[in-house]
């Protein structure tokens, strides 16, 4: 199979390693072209991922010139829009592995892959897990899941990923798989907020339950369906991300925690964390679908500056004190959840 795999940060480049190492044939775009010429010569992405070798099999480039059997979206949510158009061919296969919601709109990747590229066919599928860059290409055992409304394309996608140390599973719940990814970021900012001010375990694992309550609930608003919330890409990946170092959205929020600001925050990691602008595309799809998130509301004023954190954590526990379950449409919910 032939890969192009747009987007040669951490994230991008951790996927051509893999699926170079099942044995397809590669090109790792990214719009770099001295990081590029650098990466090429070295075999190694020295900024992004040092200490890893790239395989043989992998090209690289600046533009995306020729069709391929998959292309792998694997850039800031922000920078899918424009990095789509590079897509080539009729009907191409399109594999969304950006974990995030456009800004302003709060499109999910392949509702942006499906309009960018109405003209062409396109296919789309997502994948989501909890996947660490670094742990990938160190081969620690890992498992995703790729998504498609229609699972013939869902396994096209699987079929390429899947090797001895990367599991996929398949859905056609693409809503609920995406989501879960993007949202789960916001969390991860959070869970780090409250390392990041000294609180124990008791106090992130009732913050990542409220939260995961939250996603879960504005995903059935749009149609997703509740064991996605509850498998690899929604509480596999929310427990990954929102506990380990690895985890740029949790160190975003542990130095937030800590005091520093959200641009020193930013600055200190290097990198993009996508928790940050998936923050306030969140609260846009909560408002559109008439969906309450507290959590979320809360991050977000920390995030714009807007309250300090533990002003944050005051606001959280003055609401939470009143009722776990609430009363009303919403009571079934809860109880299909098992009380989160």
């Amino acid at each position: 199979m032939n890969v192009t795999v747009l987007g040669a940060g951490s994230w991008g480049t951790a996927l051509a390693i893999l699926l170079a190492r099942n044995d397809c044939d590669v090109t790792l775009v990214g719009r770099n072209a001295e990081e590029m010429a650098i990466t090429e010569a070295r075999r190694e992405n020295l900024r992004y991922l040092p200490g890893f070798a790239i395989p043989k099999n992998v090209a690289y480039a600046t533009d995306a010139n020729e069709p391929a059997d998959l292309w792998v979206v694997a850039v800031p949510a922000a920078a899918a829009r424009q990095t789509l158009v590079a897509v080539r061919g009729d009907e191409p296969l399109v594999c969304c592995a950006s974990k995030g919601l456009e800004p302003q709109t709060g499109a999910l990747m392949h509702e942006l892959a499906r309009e960018v590229l109405a003209d062409k066919g396109v296919r789309t599928a997502a994948l989501s897990g909890p996947n660490l860059a670094v742990e990938i290409v160190r081969g620690v055992p890992t498992a995703a899941v790729s998504a498609s409304e229609d699972l013939e394309t869902a396994d096209a996608v699987r079929r390429a990923f899947t090797g001895p140390t990367y599991r996929v599973y398949v859905s056609h719940d693409i809503v609920g798989v995406e989501l879960a990814g993007a949202l789960k970021n916001v969390l991860a900012i959070g869970a780090g907020v409250s390392d990041g001010l000294g609180f124990g375990d008791n106090s992130k694992g009732a913050f990542l339950a409220r939260g995961l309550y939250e996603i879960t609930k504005l995903g059935l608003a749009m149609g997703a369906r509740l064991e996605t919330f509850l498998g690899i890409a929604g509480v596999g990946d929310l427990f990954a991300t929102a506990n380990s170092r690895l985890s740029r959205n949790y160190r975003v929020g542990h130095a937030i925690g800590r005091g520093t600001t959200l641009t020193e925050a930013l600055r200190e990691v290097g990198q993009v964390a996508e928790g940050v602008g998936t923050s306030e595309s969140a609260l846009v799809l909560a408002r559109r679908h008439g969906v309450a998130m507290p959590v979320f509301e809360a991050l977000d004023l920390i995030l714009r500056g807007q309250k300090r954190p533990m002003e944050g954590v005051t606001m959280l526990m003055e609401r939470m004190s009143r009722a776990d379950a609430p009363l009303g449409p919403e009571a079934h919910l809860e109880h299909r959840l098992g009380g989160l």
